[in-house]
């Protein structure tokens, strides 16, 4: 099956599953409804339109770096009702033009993540032509984490799950033992060594109505090249852009 290979990094990126009023989670990975959104953007569709054909693709992501959790105490709000904001130092309300509300908003920072992205050969072209000239900024689960360049890797391939196996440079040394990276995949597989079910395939996508309905998924570890793995951001860097060469062939 044809697809395309995303490179999802960032200094943060969020990955809310069930995130709900002041409390805004991450999962450990990038969510099918995040994507979606990612992918969503750079076609122009707008909140509350139908996604069509993008429910069609499907996703496996290569855990290169899982990078560190952070917390972000954050307020939000102004011409809230007074009775909804914080109060002030002095023990007051502010005023409803002012009033804010405190939230909590859970990141990944220095994360790396490469997505393979498949589906119908007609979505996979549609969805590159939008990456490569997107509508509207496309975001790694929040608006306010745009992706590092490069975001796409190439252009449409064949059986791009392969080629994280085997050929995409990898954000991280080598270990010390097995040369071995987290794969999560969409429904079952039978080398995994932990599966869940993620409450994040999109039935409602509007602004003020979003419901999700829930997804098997499975990590599997998987033995890696070792000379895949690059020593340092210098050379990391290096070996993606030769293999952007490569790819551009």
């Amino acid at each position: 099956m044809s697809g395309l290979l995303l490179r999802l990094a960032a200094p943060m990126q969020s990955w809310g599953e069930h995130s709900a009023f002041g409390e805004r989670d991450t999962q450990n990975v990038p969510t099918r409804s995040g994507l979606l959104g990612l992918i969503a953007a750079a076609h122009g569709i707008e909140r509350g339109q139908p996604l069509g054909e993008l429910h069609r693709l499907t996703f496996t992501v290569r855990v290169d770096r899982p990078g560190v959790r952070m917390v972000d105490f954050h307020t939000i709000g102004g011409g809230l009702p007074r009775t909804r904001g914080v109060l002030t130092a002095d023990g007051k309300r502010q005023s409803a033009a002012t009033a804010t509300i405190v939230t909590r908003r859970h990141y990944l920072s220095d994360a790396v993540f490469v997505a393979a992205v498949e589906g119908p050969d007609e979505t996979v072209a549609a969805t590159e032509a939008a990456l490569r000239a997107p509508r509207w900024q496309p975001f790694l689960g929040r608006r306010s984490c745009p992706p590092e360049q490069p975001l796409l890797l190439g252009g449409v391939v064949e059986d791009p799950v392969a080629r994280l196996h085997r050929e995409v440079p990898i954000a991280r040394r080598a270990p010390n033992g097995e040369a071995e990276l987290d794969f999560v995949y969409e429904g079952e597989h039978e080398d995994a060594f932990e599966r869940s079910e993620l409450y994040d395939v999109p039935t409602e996508f509007t602004r003020h109505d979003r419901r999700y309905r829930p997804r098997p998924v499975s990590v599997v570890t998987t033995r890696i090249p070792r000379d895949l793995f690059t020593a340092s951001a210098d050379d990391y860097r290096a070996e993606l852009a030769t293999y952007l060469q490569g790819a551009a062939r």
